[in-house]
């Protein structure tokens, strides 16, 4: 696998966790069974520096924008965490508590619909299958990889390939240790309902499915082999993500997830980019409005010249990291 490609298998893996998260209660992901990758505690900084993460006090970061009446906070979540790590207090408690709404990426539907919308994109309905979209090459080595994490070839083959690299990106996460319901989006949410807050989301599910399922063939085909030939690095990826939000390491998540996407304009400008500008868009419109906002989404979209601040700054507007 080229440098190029690896990286992209990288960044997929840094990001298939917000999309593993709804659908991982449909029984459609395998529990793993084989080993994986170790975890490491720790990762190193642009500067060389290295950060240890304390599980018992992570600080990931936090930005706010704001005027005469409006104040905006933009936080950068992790959309699948360990459920040890501690994270939600100090100033991000702080700005969440003093918020009347919370902005997410997405409401989840409820099951009924999810099953129709993966059915419809995800699923081939023809009576085609997924192998006949392979070289012989490349079955051999997606069964393997399916059978190392207890998911036959069998249930691959009804998958398009934008699915079954979701599929089998998002398989791992449970051994690792990494649970969505621990993931920042639910606990803000849990905490919001709590609070009586207001909860909204920036996308639908049908919208963030239809991000994979309309890129061309080839190219998902691409990324599902990427993401078999990825699963050995998945403990690493996955724990430096978790280091770099804790920590509040901007640049490293741009390392793991932005810059690896880089390489393949096409997905780079669907994923991120422009998902980016629309939300720079919503955020610029609601600052027109009176109210304290808390705007949680992935951190990969808050890194970068690309990142949502951005393109606010370009518009004009300030938007100041939260030190604490």
């Amino acid at each position: 696998m080229t440098v190029t490609i690896k990286r992209a298998a990288r960044a997929f893996l840094g990001l298939i966790a917000r999309f593993a998260a709804p659908i991982s209660g449909l029984g459609l992901l395998a529990s793993p069974q084989a080993g994986l990758a170790g975890d490491i505690a720790a990762g190193e900084t642009a500067a060389g520096e290295t950060i240890e993460l304390d599980r018992s006090d992570a600080d990931p970061a936090l930005w706010k924008l704001s005027d005469k009446d409006t104040t905006i906070w933009l936080f950068g979540t992790m959309h699948a965490l360990k459920p040890d790590l501690v994270w939600f207090d100090d100033a991000v408690s702080e700005a969440f508590a003093g918020s009347d709404e919370l902005v997410i990426e997405m409401l989840e539907p409820d099951t009924a619909t999810m099953q129709k919308v993966i059915g419809t994109s995800g699923i081939y309905t023809d009576g085609s299958t997924l192998s006949q979209r392979l070289s012989s090459e490349q079955r051999t080595h997606l069964a393997e990889a399916g059978a190392s994490l207890g998911i036959p070839m069998q249930a691959l083959d009804r998958m398009k390939p934008w699915f079954a690299a979701v599929t089998l990106s998002a398989a791992p996460l449970t051994q690792l240790g990494y649970d969505p319901r621990a993931g920042a989006e639910a606990v803000l949410q849990g905490s919001a309902r709590e609070q009586g807050k207001t909860i909204a989301g920036l996308e639908s599910f049908e919208e963030q499915m239809g991000f994979f399922s309309t890129l061309p063939e080839e190219q998902q085909v691409a990324f599902l082999i990427d993401a078999a030939s990825s699963l050995a690095e998945a403990g690493e990826v996955y724990a430096e993500s978790e280091r770099a939000w804790g920590v509040g390491d901007v640049l490293a998540t741009e390392r793991l997830i932005n810059e690896g996407l880089q390489d393949t304009p096409e997905v780079y400008e669907v994923l991120i980019r422009g998902r980016n500008r629309e939300w720079a868009d919503w955020i610029q419109t609601r600052m027109e409005q009176p109210g304290n906002v808390f705007v949680a989404v992935g951190a990969g979209h808050l890194a970068g010249t690309d990142s949502v601040q951005s393109v606010l700054a370009e518009r004009g507007l300030t938007v100041e990291r939260v030190e604490y």
